[in-house]
């Protein structure tokens, strides 16, 4: 019996680590503040809970990145929106793409209007 304050102990500890070193955008249920709060607030009920409801499954943590997003590394991150239609969700970023270059160029050309004085001015 005098080992369950220290069991007590091991519960809230490895609870509060996984909450903090869980990607925020892989909890279930709260935001993370809250769960830590939860922990905090109600030890053990908070660690349980934390347990089996908040924390992701095995299969979230190892989900693989979308093969629509492979070429475009900046939207690979975990709990993004797995579009239903990879191929229709890489034209969509295809065209971001382009009109992000075409404002780019447009900027460009600009910039260099202002910063060349016309000849004969």
């Amino acid at each position: 019996m005098p080992y369950v304050g220290l069991l007590y102990l091991v519960i809230l500890v490895i609870a509060l680590i996984d909450i903090i070193n869980t990607d925020d955008a892989l909890i279930r249920g709260m935001p993370k503040i809250a769960w830590v709060l939860l922990v905090v607030v109600l030890p053990l009920i908070g660690a349980l809970l934390w347990l089996a409801f908040g924390r992701p499954t095995g299969e979230e943590r190892r989900r693989p990145a979308s093969g629509a997003a492979s070429a475009y590394p900046e939207y690979d991150r975990p709990g993004r929106f797995i579009p239903a239609d990879p191929e229709a969700d890489r034209e969509f970023l295809q065209q971001l793409r382009d009109r992000a270059e075409q404002q780019r160029q447009a900027a460009r050309e600009q910039q260099r209007r202002t910063d060349d004085p016309e000849p004969g001015t």
